[in-house]
């Protein structure tokens, strides 16, 4: 254990690197690159073998291999997978022309409803057919696009239109409202003179009646004091108070307030309690 913690090692005084035999590595594999991958099945197939059928999406340990084969720039590989009840191995390839997947041996492809099998494989295009057919579709998007240009200068056209038509009716109105202005001041001048009067009547009114109240006030408290003096009599106290009520009544239409001190009732909380009172015996 010590031996391996130390950091230098013994080299003896002839030893000679030179002489130690390296050792040979072991050849790879020859023939295309392979890999281990994890992928699913790209479609449904039945194995030719045992007749077992694989759905789509099935996880399978495949070996992924680089072939020759190129399709313009873009390369084909090709996996082999094994069948899960017979272990018999499966083949496909990829498909970049058709952008699918080809099946070549070990199983078959089942059949599925949106793909036309004799359509595939009966009208494969040309490369020739091909360049007609994308030439065509770029002619008919250019068309589009011509259409779709005309559709926006007509959008702005009609635009610019509601614009100039929201400013005409802007300047009608404004013209509108100038013209009805002075009648509306008219109208609201009117309205403020009245509502000036009405509030310099109802301020007039209240002064009368502040000014009736405090003569009446001032004349009772002198009363009084003759009252309690005994210099005068309550008759021209009287005749003051009918005085004062039918001066009250011509200016205000309204009687002048009585200071008269009136002694409150007590109320009788026994009843309410249930407490009954005996008769007098005397």
């Amino acid at each position: 254990m010590s031996e391996r913690k130390v950091l230098t090692k013994y080299y003896p005084p002839d030893f000679d690197p030179s002489k130690i035999a390296r050792a040979r590595k072991a050849p790879g594999p020859s023939g295309p690159k392979t890999q281990t991958v994890r992928l699913m099945a790209p479609f449904s197939m039945k194995c030719t073998q045992c007749g077992e059928y694989i759905y789509r999406g099935r996880k399978f340990n495949a070996r992924k291999e680089t072939t020759d084969e190129k399709y313009y720039a873009i390369t084909i590989y090709r996996f082999y997978i094994r069948c899960t009840r017979c272990s018999a191995e499966i083949t496909f390839k990829t498909d970049p022309q058709n952008m699918d997947y080809t099946c070549e041996k070990g199983a078959k492809r089942n059949f599925e409803p949106w793909r036309n099998a004799d359509s595939e494989a009966n009208k494969l295009e040309t490369e020739e057919e091909r360049l007609d057919r994308l030439e065509a579709e770029e002619a008919e998007s250019g068309g589009a696009m011509e259409q779709l240009e005309a559709k926006v200068v007509d959008a702005k056209r009609e635009m610019d239109i509601a614009d100039a038509l929201d400013e005409i009716r802007m300047r009608n109105a404004r013209i509108q409202r100038a013209e009805g202005k002075g009648e509306v001041d008219a109208a609201v001048e009117i309205a403020e003179e009245k509502r000036r009067k009405a509030e310099e009547e109802k301020r007039m009114i209240e002064k009368a009646d502040a000014e009736q109240a405090r003569r009446a006030f001032a004349r009772g408290l002198e009363i009084e004091d003759q009252v309690e003096n005994g210099e005068g009599s309550t008759d021209g106290f009287v005749a003051e108070e009918k005085k004062v009520e039918t001066k009250g009544i011509i200016l205000g239409g309204m009687p002048p307030p009585e200071f008269k001190r009136v002694a409150k009732k007590k109320k009788d909380f026994s009843a309410m309690l249930g407490i009954k009172k005996k008769a007098a015996l005397v």
